[in-house]
């Protein structure tokens, strides 16, 4: 009975189990289709990411560029959360903001630096001195000059103390050293044209490479503003436009003067008896005449090349420049010369020359090529030269007077 009485109610269970319908299983959801050419954040969501497409960062409306005054060499671009593009030359640089990666479509022609830069190879001795002035010599560790080199005090006490490191010259750099060193760039000279392998070598181990080019500005005044390019680079860019500022309003009663028509030639004697002297469209010839005088040899041009000095015979020179009112000895490239019996002795022909005769004789000092921000202080010691019978020894910056 008991047994009957089981099977009835399994059977009674089975028949409402086959009852129930079966619950239908969930439809597949439509694939999402991909937007094309769409950023995958929002533009205003600048704190953590950056947009993807870089064409959205250069081509919108709030790019702002650098006011640059007498620089031609060099150009930036800002834009939207922090990004700089660079353009030096025909070479384009994208500056990220520290957290933020290069859109992944930035064209493979531009090289990318990351914020903050730290552990610099510092091989271009121009861009020193501005380093220096922003007080960002900390992020530069690795240096291509070696202490005894350095006639900026604050890099040959840095190298002495081993905050920075020889790491090779420009031909040869310690690339083991370099790469351990976590190096972020390297900032070149233009030597590194001469050896386009080492630049090819950096760049395939991953250090970015950028090659500066302040010489070629043909404005004394242009390459001083270079200091706003590493002001961009360091994160700096307030304190470098106050310093570049600062300059011109210094150099302004003087730019505002009237020429004095006095002439200068600026030259040194090289160690087979030529005579090295400034093309008329260089720098240092541009700036005797900001200052107020006349270059003795402003109509020369020379071979077409890069270079800014030409070599002449001392007949060439004698011709030229023995009527000059001032000659300024360019003690940067020879030894430094006190007396004016040190200069003759390197050419008799001197000894009869006006100015050598007036006593108008002058000489740079060994700083003054490698403190590059230093361009302003020079035009203000040739001014006092032109316009001072005798202008007081502390006052002057770069020349002292041959006795």
């Amino acid at each position: 009975m008991k047994r009957w009485k089981i099977s009835v109610l399994l059977l009674a269970l089975v028949l409402c189990a086959c009852g129930e319908p079966a619950a239908a299983p969930p439809e597949p959801s439509a694939p999402e289709e991909p937007v094309a050419d769409e950023p995958s954040v929002r533009p205003d969501d600048w704190e953590n990411q950056a947009l993807w497409y870089w064409k959205d960062i250069w081509d919108g409306p709030t790019v702002e560029h650098l006011e640059l005054k007498y620089a031609r060499s060099f150009s930036v671009d800002f834009a939207e959360g922090g990004y700089a593009r660079i353009i030096i030359d025909q070479e384009t640089y994208l500056l990220c903001p520290e957290g933020l990666n290069p859109p992944p479509d930035t064209p493979e022609d531009v090289t990318v630096l990351r914020q903050p830069l730290q552990n610099i190879y510092m091989q271009a001795t121009a861009a020193m001195d501005s380093f220096v002035q922003l007080d960002a010599l900390d992020a530069v560790t690795l240096s291509g000059t070696r202490a005894e080199g350095w006639y900026i005090p604050q890099a040959k006490e840095a190298m002495e103390a081993g905050k920075m490191v020889y790491a090779g010259k420009y031909s040869a750099p310690d690339y083991e050293l370099i790469v351990s060193s976590g190096c972020g760039l390297a900032l070149e000279s233009t030597m590194i044209y001469h050896n386009p392998e080492v630049r090819e070598q950096l760049e395939r181990l991953g250090i970015p490479v950028l090659v500066e080019r302040s010489s070629y500005e043909s404005h004394p005044l242009g390459r001083m503003e270079w200091i706003k390019l590493y002001g961009v680079l360091t994160g700096k860019l307030e304190e470098a436009e106050a310093f570049f500022n600062g300059q011109l309003e210094n150099l302004e009663p003087v730019l505002a003067q009237e020429n004095t028509g006095r002439t200068v030639a600026f030259f040194y004697i090289t160690s087979n008896g030529a005579v090295s002297v400034r093309k008329g469209g260089d720098y240092i010839a541009r700036a005797i005449d900001l200052a107020g005088g006349v270059y003795v040899f402003h109509d020369l041009a020379g071979e077409e090349n890069a270079l800014s000095t030409m070599n002449m015979q001392m007949e060439a020179f004698y011709q030229g420049a023995r009527d000059a009112d001032v000659l300024i000895y360019n003690s940067a490239i020879d030894a430094d010369l006190t007396t004016i019996e040190q200069l003759v002795a390197k050419s008799a022909p001197l000894a009869e020359f006006k100015a050598v005769q007036s006593g108008d004789v002058w000489c740079t000092g060994k700083s003054m090529f490698q403190e590059a921000l230093g361009v302003g202080d020079m035009i203000l010691d040739i001014n006092a030269v032109l316009t001072q019978e005798n202008p007081p020894e502390e006052a002057m910056n770069y020349l002292h007077r041959l006795t």
